[in-house]
């Protein structure tokens, strides 16, 4: 009699378990899904701070391809458009310099999710590093950035279509 109650117990916890752990994996997949940021992306960088003067104020123009590995992600840049101090000046072709990216998704239950991008852009003349934060919105993502060219940080923001603009 003591059998049958235990191993009835041990059926009904592990069928228990069992429920629980495919609730679980359908709330994460449905209701809470990583956000889809693989794909084309146009992305602006405005310098705010920056230790050589010259920069203030500058806006740089990306375009970025990215791809989603689970958390992981992976992608490259190239530069579209420049505006600074010296004048107004868009990439074409050869001009463009390009980067590689890396980074990965924080996926946050209770507040926006957030994606970090490490950038190393071959520029004219050096490699630069280049940091971004994120928080993600539907189909744009802004935050902050810093470089290591000239200390500079300031405010971006990526979108999926082409500024208007550019």
């Amino acid at each position: 009699m003591i059998f049958d109650s235990f191993l009835s117990d041990v059926l009904a916890t592990l069928l228990g378990g069992v429920v629980l752990a495919l609730m679980f994996f359908w709330a994460r997949e449905k209701l809470f899904p990583l956000p889809n940021i693989s794909g084309r992306w146009y992305f602006e960088a405005k310098t705010i701070n920056t230790s050589y003067n010259p920069y203030s104020g500058m806006v740089l123009r990306y375009v970025a391809m990215l791809w989603r590995e689970d958390q992981i992600i992976h992608g490259t840049i190239e530069k579209i458009h420049e505006k600074s101090s010296a004048g107004e000046c868009s990439y074409v072709g050869k001009a463009r310099t390009r980067g590689i990216v890396d980074g990965y998704v924080q996926k946050n239950y209770f507040s926006s999710d957030k994606v970090y991008l490490h950038i190393i852009e071959n520029g004219h003349g050096r490699e630069s590093t280049h940091f971004y934060e994120l928080r993600v919105a539907t189909n744009e993502l802004s935050g902050t950035f810093s470089s290591m060219v000239a200390e500079t940080d300031g405010i971006t923001i990526w979108q999926r279509n082409c500024f208007k603009d550019s």
